[in-house]
């Protein structure tokens, strides 16, 4: 099955059983961790997938959902919530968890939507708005073209950054007229 057949049959999944998610840890066996999946990498391998990884500046105990790693370091932080959760109301938390890592790129989800992150203002400092945003029940053939960049075959550290900077700079323009 090809990334894309993959990314469709996601998307059905979480439509049909969204209603049937009650906590945040079904949230993400059920529609997380199948992208992550979707992705190439192998959520059970401890080299590429760290659940619960430390990303504590305050020594209060403070983790990351799910960090992938690459090179022993991680590349993408995902910090997940319930699948009815507003996410409006989490992504600080999110940033946190970015400082207080090497990666250059973080995800908040609720397994329905994605919201990704980069730090393209300052080094290691979350940007306020995300870059890219998939609601994985309307998905674009752009969206999955976009996920298909953070795959572990085609993850590009700079072209992802590229994009980055390009998609900001289109909402830029798109919300200026």
């Amino acid at each position: 099955m090809d990334f894309k057949d993959a990314i469709q049959q996601l998307s059905e999944k979480i439509g049909k059983q969204r209603d049937n998610i009650l906590t945040e840890e079904a949230t993400k066996t059920s529609f997380i961790m199948p992208m992550i999946s979707a992705w190439g990498y192998d959520v059970f391998n401890s080299f590429e997938v760290v659940p619960e990884m430390d990303c504590d500046l305050t020594r209060r105990g403070d983790k990351i959902d799910y960090a992938i790693m690459k090179d022993n370091s991680p590349i993408l932080l995902i910090e997940c919530k319930h699948c009815k959760q507003n996410l409006d109301l989490h992504n600080t938390q999110l940033a946190k968890y970015y400082a207080a890592s090497n990666a250059r790129f973080g995800v908040l989800t609720n397994g329905i939507e994605y919201r990704f992150y980069a730090d393209l203002e300052k080094k290691n400092i979350m940007d306020e708005k995300p870059f890219l945003v998939v609601d994985m029940l309307n998905l674009s053939d752009s969206d999955i073209e976009q996920l298909k960049k953070f795959h572990k075959s085609y993850y590009n550290e700079q072209d992802i950054l590229c994009t980055a900077q390009e998609l900001r700079i289109t909402i830029r323009n798109y919300i200026q007229s």
